[in-house]
């Protein structure tokens, strides 16, 4: 690979780790504080857009005119890109460097805002959600190299926790934000934050730029290919994740053809992957015992983590509560986020990794065990402790995880750099979706199971139920003079009172499932612990001997 000169020379320990990556100088106090303000920036920004709309998609599909399956879509389209972006953007910093990538996709994003605000739609929406996954992409790394720039070299390693760290606060901040403001003119005010977003951090990053990197070719024709087979992919298993449980899974045969094709594209893009001389991907590494059970305890853990983005938030909305009124808890969540990165980074060494991942798993597991007992009077309050434990398991988990992962890469090589990006991205990105559309087809099957066992019980003579009747056509007395009327919307009352418990007892089971998918995580990585111990034991008694 050919270099392009840096502007002077460079102490050995200053020299970029991986192609494409800046060098890291020291710096005055005034620049270091700069540049730890941009990847704090980076780091809460790169996600909120996305967290936005997550947050307030049911609104936005009315306010725009879209079905619900049109608005489920977005989310879609934005983890397919994020997921699929890493593919490029590893050898796109390679060659052009990270300044000039991640300004050019700040204003890809900035265009696609501006965009919307011009013509508002149901296209538009799904350009800005596309190129608000691109741009995320690029901000997280970009975000990792700011916070390296402050760092020693033995402390490093705290930059890639506090890069992925920070994004998770993207979601609870989001719900923050007044829906009133973000509503305007059609939300119009939902893409002029973003708009405000993608055009501060790009000013933020002219204003003060990384230190240059080593750049020359890197691309190959056959990287095209593949990226275009993994982003087709990943749009065909997104879309089919997002919308599954709201058209049914077994009612809509496009959603099989869409998990078909992606099937068949993943499967040839692994074909050509598999015959290349320099593959972007390392598929023998990814194959190897070692990386599969670190994907699978990522996996496993995202999907616990579901619990609280579709969980706690829908139990929460079945009893009619909005945004406006989880404020609270949100900002205590997002506290509780923040003491997981303080602990994270605290506690951080290799030795305590495994140990870290423990930890944050029994405390989702116990967290979501607390709210098993949720009832139709269950309130924020009586999450905020549950909520804080698994917001604090989320960021005790990503950042050490991370590290894991790029350990294991650091090992065998620069080449396997992109491997590994797309590996993890994968797993927290998707898994997050899956996790959203597993817990969601789950509790719908629960709720009618639960309903159909309550319904069992409604009996037209038992006086339990008479009673109930006669309580709600009462009600209706003042609004409704027809008896047979007033006792029919009674009756409808009660059925609406059924489904409301149903669907109560059903988020019950969800939690329960959650705990003992996280409780179960937690053996493992035990029993891992304890082979790893045993054996290392084992050595140094050979050793000794």
């Amino acid at each position: 690979m050919t270099s392009a000169a840096p502007p002077h020379d460079y102490a050995p320990h200053e020299r970029p780790t991986f192609p494409g990556s800046p060098y890291t100088p020291a710096h005055t106090p005034g620049r270091r504080l700069g540049y730890a303000a941009m990847g704090l920036a980076a780091g809460l920004c790169c996600t909120l857009g996305n967290g936005l709309v997550n947050v307030n998609l049911a609104n936005l599909s009315g306010s725009l005119g879209l079905y619900v399956v049109q608005a489920s879509l977005l989310p879609a389209v934005y983890v397919a890109f994020n997921a699929s972006a890493n593919l490029m953007l590893v050898k796109a910093r390679a060659q052009f460097g990270i300044p000039l990538i991640t300004q050019g996709l700040l204003v890809v994003y900035a265009l696609a805002a501006l965009l919307a605000i011009v013509l508002p739609g149901f296209v538009t929406a799904v350009i800005v959600r596309a190129a608000c996954g691109m741009a995320a992409a690029a901000l997280i790394t970009f975000g990792i190299y700011n916070w390296m720039q402050i760092l020693p070299p033995r402390m490093r390693p705290l930059a890639l926790v506090l890069g992925i760290g920070l994004p998770q606060l993207a979601l609870p901040i989001a719900r923050l934000f007044p829906v009133e403001i973000l509503a305007l003119s059609h939300w119009r005010g939902l893409y002029l934050a973003e708009l405000s977003i993608a055009l501060g951090m790009l000013a933020a990053s002219l204003a003060l730029p990384l230190p240059p990197s080593d750049r020359g070719k890197a691309f190959e024709a056959l990287d095209v290919l593949t990226y275009g087979l993994a982003l087709g992919a990943m749009l065909l298993l997104c879309g089919a994740l997002g919308v599954g449980r709201l058209l049914w899974w077994t009612d809509t045969p496009v959603l099989g053809w869409a998990l078909a094709g992606a099937i068949v594209l993943s499967t040839t893009a692994l074909l050509v992957e598999q015959g290349r001389a320099r593959p972007l991907l390392q598929l023998h590494w990814l194959s190897s015992l070692d990386i599969l059970r670190f994907a699978g305890v990522a996996l496993l853990v995202r999907l616990a983590l579901a619990e609280q983005t579709y969980g706690a938030v829908g139990l929460l909305t079945a009893g009619g509560l909005n945004n406006d009124q989880l404020r609270v808890l949100f900002a205590i969540v997002a506290g509780a986020m923040t003491f997981g990165l303080v602990a994270a980074v605290l506690t951080l060494s290799e030795r305590r990794l495994p140990y870290q991942v423990l930890a944050a798993a029994l405390i989702i597991a116990l967290g979501a065990a607390i709210d098993t007992g949720a009832t139709n009077l269950t309130r924020p309050p009586q999450l905020y402790l549950s909520q804080a434990l698994i917001g604090f398991g989320t960021t005790l988990f990503v950042g050490p995880a991370l590290i894991y992962g790029f350990l294991r890469m650091f090992q065998r090589g620069a080449d396997h750099l992109v491997s590994f990006v797309v590996l993890f991205s994968t797993t927290q990105n998707v898994g997050g979706l899956l996790g959203s559309a597993l817990l969601g087809t789950y509790q719908v099957a629960a709720a009618r199971f639960h309903a159909s066992a309550l319904s069992d019980h409604l009996v037209a003579a038992d006086p339990l139920v008479v009673a109930r009747l006669q309580a709600g056509a009462a009600s209706l007395g003042g609004a409704i003079n027809d008896p047979v009327l007033r006792s029919a919307q009674g009756a409808a009352l009660l059925s609406q009172a059924m489904t409301r418990e149903a669907s109560i007892l059903a988020y019950n089971d969800v939690f329960r499932l959650i705990a003992a998918l996280a409780l179960g995580t937690a053996a493992y990585v035990g029993y891992l612990i304890a082979i790893h111990t045993l054996k290392r034991g084992g050595q140094t008694g050979e050793a000794n001997a």
